[in-house]
C-alpha cells in the first residue's frame, strides 16, 4: 500500500520552531502527495489584512494566538492538506485537539541551523531587539516538550535538502500511522 493510500486524505501538520522549514517542506510534501498546501501564517495575514508583525504590535500576542486557533479550526475541517503551522501553535491546548485530526510532524532543527536561517530575518515579532541565539534557545527549551508530542519527529541537519526531508517524512508515515488516525472504513 502506498503512503498516499495509507493516509486516506489525512492532513499533515508540520510543527517546529520558526525557521525550521515548515513552509518549504510543506510545499514539497503537497507536491509529492498530491495534497493542497496551506501556511497558517499566510492564511492569517490574508484574513486579517495585516502582517504577523503588525498583528503582534497592534493587538498583542494573545490576540494573534486566538486568530491562529480560529484559523487552524477552519483548516482542520478539510482533508488532503499539507499544513505549515506557526512555531507557537503548540502553546494552546485547544490547538492540539485540531492538530490531532491529522498526522503531526515535528521538524526538529538545531538552534545553530535556526540561527543561520533567521539571522537576517526582520519579520519575526518574537525575535526583535533580542540576542537571537539566546532567544531561540529559550523558545526551544520552553516548547520542546510540546513539540515532542508529535506523531513523527524528523531531525533536520544543515545538509538536508527540502526534498530529502519530505521524502523521509513520507517514508516514515507507514511506521507511525496509528489505526485510530485512519477513517473507520480503513481500520
Amino acid at each position: 500500500m502506498t503512503t498516499e493510500n495509507l493516509l486516506q486524505g489525512i492532513n499533515l501538520y508540520l510543527i517546529g520552531m520558526m525557521g525550521a522549514g515548515k513552509t518549504t517542506v510543506g510545499l514539497a510534501l503537497s507536491k509529492q502527495l498530491s495534497y493542497r498546501f496551506i501556511d497558517i501564517d499566510e492564511a492569517i495575514t490574508k484574513l486579517a489584512g495585516r502582517t504577523i508583525s503588525e498583528l503582534f504590535a497592534q493587538e498583542g500576542e494573545a490576540a494573534f494566538r486566538e486568530l491562529e486557533s480560529k484559523t487552524l479550526a477552519q483548516v482542520c475541517a478539510h482533508q488532503k492538506l499539507s499544513v505549515a503551522t506557526g512555531g507557537g501553535i503548540i502553546l494552546r491546548r485547544e490547538n492540539w485537539s485540531y492538530l490531532h485530526h491529522g498526522l503531526i510532524v515535528w521538524l526538529d532543527v538545531p538552534v545553530e541551523v535556526l540561527y543561520t536561517r533567521l539571522a537576517e530575518d526582520t519579520t519575526r515579532p518574537l525575535l526583535q531587539d533580542v540576542d537571537l541565539k539566546a532567544k531561540l534557545r529559550s523558545l526551544l527549551e520552553q516548547r520542546q516538550a510540546l513539540y515532542a508530542q508529535a506523531d513523527l519527529r524528523i531531525t533536520v541537519s544543515v545538509d538536508d535538502t527540502t526534498e530529502q526531508i519530505a521524502t523521509r517524512i513520507i517514508q516514515a508515515i507507514p511506521h507511525v500511522l496509528k489505526p485510530e488516525k485512519l477513517p473507520p472504513s480503513v481500520s
